[in-house]
């Protein structure tokens, strides 16, 4: 009878050799590329057809596509097992360690471990397991096994396995060899001595733990320890971010295979292909009569030997022989299939440049019109939220605006903060400049006349918070509430008020005093702070600088902004996650543990139409790459995938760390999209359209007229209880900006020629 084996799925890669079909989101595992369900369902399936015994098994995947995971595997059964969920990818040789404290933990450390990948096709499950079968004398002996396929021609996108005896089918491995070139694939192939590794490894389990122990004992101490403190619940082990983010990231291949001792190779009795490519797909695929792959609305004259697939839309192809031609809604592929192992390095150019299409997979094609929303967004600015706002959201007894309102509409008493103050004051300032015909100079003279009165400081800076009655809640000088106010204030200044200049004057006078950390660059968060600094309140500065920058056109405010993009391409900008740090040091570096993991997609999407429009006024085009890594890493990364709301906060890795989905990042997620189309790279029009629909959908629609739901679970519940007046800058911002875009009856305000080119004094920019 057979004995006891422990089966591992290894599924954490991402599939970049078959894109634009396979995205980061949406790797290769995942897809059905012939038509009888996906890469993973079928290597699951695969397993469980072990004659004449049961095997657990068991998967090891990026948390990041466990509810792909489940919904993949969840009719299947695993047999006893199940999936194992990593927080970062680790790469085959943390997979290898997981599996074998898994197997001695819960089988002993006497059974047989059998790795395979998720994303190959095999031709037979009997053969697949006969093969394993005749492995399995030479793993209980205390050999680790491979498993060897016999090349049929010289190939470059393979490892290699040379072995030395072969004996019964079971040989000793000389060596392990890379993809090799053209001419040394050749010499391989005609040396007989050389076979494909198929990367199947099978072991018994303290064989594995002792290779480990000799070889590599940090992977096997660090991984222990992230086992160990693991959480399990009804849907699988998921691996602690923090420990696991501490093993070292190799492959199994460099780590033991090409180190170990008594290495033995079974040579497969299956047919096998990697699907690696898109020659490997044309090679396994069914073809018609001329020799073709074609799947999709495909319309093929006088092709042979070609891959020719399209999601969507109709491709037609006409007098092509021995090409790949892949089309998604969202990209088009064309190569000599012989070329097609290339396509890796359009993907990194791509991730170069910041393209969205290697991130996330576009939904199929719809014919959605461009403002098609307009009528919508214009009757809930104008004719609902504008007229509320300026009436119930007014504090006509004390001065100033409300903190808060319920869902009746009626205010909550709560204390003023600084920055509501100022964002209500902007947005009023933003309507009257896009063609409000309301009361908009009445209400901004009325909050600046307020927060002048009772929010100034003896030093010419302003107080963080006021009691509802205009006395002073708290007077700390804020760097985030002072750059809320210079924002306001450039917008007041613009539609005419007269005070504004002066207290713009006066703000920065007190921030180059007080608030500039000349060491450092940046900002102190309030004066004289020591603490831990924070990325967030420079991005509003940037946004205030900008401001100015657009109402004076003095480039005095754009030396300013320079300052802060700076700060942002060298230490709040990470290159290889493409994500944005939220907490730092002193010296600016990232907080270690979780506050250092800690990102939110509502800011990536906020600084990204930031550097677009900072890229459009100084002329620094590449910034646009930033901007559009910014938006796909978030798209990729921090939607909840059954709302389409962005997350409050994900890891770098994009884990959700904060469920909650609240309304501002959806604004802001509008103007990311909004800014950035147009700019080179995908059609943005569908997607502004459908966060736009998204936001109404969650956030407006379910709110009395006027109002907004702000907070929303990850199932899409309400959470709120009242209606936070901070928000409403960002929803006039964004909606102004969609009607901006797609052509509405907003007209923006006429620029006063008083204004552009006026100057400030010299001594305000230090």
């Amino acid at each position: 009878m057979p004995g006891r084996i422990v089966s591992f799925i290894m599924s954490g890669g991402v599939g970049s050799r078959l894109w634009p079909l396979s995205r980061e989101d949406n790797p290769k595992q995942f897809h059905d590329l012939s038509g009888d369900g996906s890469m993973l369902a079928k290597t699951v399936r695969r397993l469980k057809a072990r004659p004449y015994a049961e095997t657990p098994i068991y998967l090891i995947a990026a948390e990041r596509h466990a509810d792909r995971v489940i919904s993949d595997i969840g009719p299947l059964g695993l047999q006893g097992g199940k999936p194992i969920f990593e927080p970062v990818a680790r790469n085959t040789a943390a997979a290898v360690a997981i599996a074998t404290l898994q197997t001695i933990c819960e089988h002993g450390d006497d059974a047989l471990v059998l790795m395979v990948p998720s994303d190959h096709q095999i031709s037979t499950e009997a053969q697949f397991w006969e093969t394993v079968e005749a492995g399995t004398p030479a793993a209980e002996s205390g050999s680790i096994v491979v498993f060897g396929i016999k090349p049929t021609h010289p190939e470059t996108g393979y490892g290699y396995i040379e072995v030395s005896v072969n004996r019964g089918g079971v040989a000793a491995v000389s060596r392990f060899v890379e993809k090799p070139d053209a001419e040394t694939a050749g010499q391989y192939v005609s040396s007989g001595r050389f076979y494909w590794n198929a990367g199947i490894f099978l072991f018994q389990a303290n064989t594995m733990r002792q290779a480990f122990l000799d070889l590599r004992p940090d992977i096997l101490e660090s991984v222990e320890r992230a086992y160990k403190t693991a959480r399990t619940d009804v849907s699988g082990i998921y691996l602690p971010q923090g420990f696991y983010s501490a093993v070292p990231s190799t492959s199994i291949d460099y780590a033991i295979m090409e180190r170990a001792r008594g290495i033995a190779m079974v040579t497969a009795s299956f047919r096998w292909n990697d699907l690696g490519s898109w020659q490997s797909l044309l090679e396994a695929s069914p073809t018609d009569r001329d020799g073709n792959v074609v799947m999709g609305d495909v319309v093929a004259m006088d092709c042979g030997s070609s891959y020719l697939r399209s999601l969507g839309r109709l491709l037609t192809v006409i007098g092509m022989k021995d090409v790949a031609v892949v089309a998604t809604p969202d990209a088009v592929f064309v190569a000599p299939v012989s070329h097609s192992q290339n396509v890796k390095k359009v993907v990194e150019q791509l991730e170069k440049s910041g393209r969205l299409e290697t991130k996330f997979t576009a939904s199929e094609d719809q014919v959605i019109v461009s403002g098609s929303w307009r009528k919508r967004v214009e009757h809930w600015l104008f004719e609902e939220t504008l007229p509320l706002w300026s009436t119930a959201g007014v504090d006509d007894v004390h001065g100033g605006f409300h903190e808060a309102l319920g869902f009746d509409a009626r205010p909550l008493g709560k204390p003023k903060r600084m920055r509501t103050m100022a964002r209500q004051i902007y947005a009023f300032a933003v309507a009257k400049e896009r063609g409000w015909d309301g009361p908009a100079d009445k209400l901004i003279d009325h909050g600046i006349d307020f927060i002048a009165k009772y929010g100034r400081t003896d030093r010419g800076g302003w107080v963080r918070t006021l009691n509802a009655d205009g006395s002073v809640a708290d007077r700390v000088e804020d760097v985030y509430d002072h750059s809320c106010v210079l924002l306001a204030l450039a917008h007041a200044h613009r539609c005419g008020h007269q005070e504004a200049l002066r207290l713009a004057q006066e703000t920065f006078q007190f921030i180059d005093a007080h608030l500039e950390d000349d060491s450092l660059n940046g900002f102190f968060e309030t004066p004289g702070w020591k603490g831990v600094r924070f990325s967030n309140p420079h991005m509003h500065m940037l946004e205030s600088f900008l401001a100015w920058h657009d109402v004076t056109g003095d480039r005095a405010y754009l030396r300013r902004a320079a300052r802060v993009i700076d700060l942002f391409r060298c230490h709040f900008f990470d290159q290889e996650s493409w994500t944005l740090g939220e907490h730092f040091d002193v010296d600016w570096l990232p907080l270690p543990g979780d506050k250092g993991q800690w990102t939110e997609p509502g800011h990536h999407f906020e600084w990204a139409s930031l550097l677009v429009d900072f890229a459009r006024a100084s002329g620094q085009k590449d910034l646009a790459a930033y901007a559009r890594k910014l938006y796909s890493s978030a798209v990729a990364s921090g939607l909840n995938r059954a709302t389409g709301l962005a997350y409050a906060a994900v890891s770098r890795q994009g884990l959700p760390l904060d469920r909650l989905s609240r309304s501002w990042p959806q604004c802001e997620a509008i103007k990311a999209a909004v800014a950035l189309d147009g700019i080179g790279g995908p059609d943005l029009k569908p997607e502004i359209e459908a966060r736009v629909a998204r936001l109404f959908r969650w956030h407006i629609d379910p709110a009395p007229l006027g109002l907004w739901v702000d907070r929303i679970d990850e199932r899409g519940r309400s959470l709120a209880t009242e209606v936070p007046a901070s928000i409403f800058y960002h929803l006039v911002t964004a909606l102004m900006q969609y009607l901006d875009k797609t052509g509405g009856q907003v007209k923006p305000f006429p620029l006063p020629a008083l204004d552009r080119g006026e100057t400030v004094p010299k001594q305000i920019y230090g």
